[in-house]
């Protein structure tokens, strides 16, 4: 081995690498995207539904809804921040399942942050995913944790079939594949 290559040398990079990875920012987002999973589906038997569809939306960035407006439908919900790491971490791969499914299923990003904050951010980042603050208390079962990201993808029927706190692969061929189903149930 050449003498400037040892093991000790070489563990002592992988450490600076490591601790400049959690430091840096823009690294760190990089490295949760790196380890990031595809989310885990419920079994049928297992979901849950959400039990209620009464829940006002101001859209930032799009129309004002009413969530019972997207009853019967495919829903993506997502609660975000942009001073969230995880959060900044899974948006590329949310964007790239957004800019191909936009117009298949109902997207809902939520966040307590105003629109100049977000449209900073997306026009650094370059996202145009529809951005809502919720103006009423959201279903019971969107209030189970304060964590974020906190990411739920819903059924026609109102069944929860991924509920996922932290950062997930969204772009995942195993996602995909759900959300086809899903279309064309």
């Amino acid at each position: 081995m050449n003498k400037f290559l040892t093991k000790k040398t070489i563990s002592n990079i992988l450490f600076i690498m490591l601790v400049a990875m959690l430091l840096y920012p823009p690294t760190r987002e990089w490295g949760m995207r790196q380890i990031a999973f595809a989310p885990s589906i419920e079994n049928a038997e297992n979901t849950e539904s959400i039990d209620s569809y009464h829940w006002e939306l101001k859209g930032l960035n799009t129309p004002t809804i009413n969530f019972k407006e997207l009853e019967g439908k495919v829903v993506f919900i997502n609660f975000w921040a942009t001073w969230c790491p995880p959060c900044r971490a899974e948006m590329p791969m949310i964007q790239n399942l957004y800019n191909d499914y936009k117009d298949k299923i109902a997207f809902v990003f939520v966040t307590n942050e105003d629109w100049n904050t977000v449209s900073t951010f997306f026009g650094k980042k370059g996202y145009d995913l529809p951005i809502y603050n919720s103006i009423s208390r959201p279903p019971q079962k969107f209030t189970e944790t304060n964590s974020i990201p906190a990411s739920y993808l819903i059924d026609k029927k109102g069944a929860i079939l991924i509920s996922k706190v932290g950062a997930a692969d969204w772009n995942s061929k195993k996602v995909r594949n759900l959300l086809d189903e899903l279309i064309i149930k």
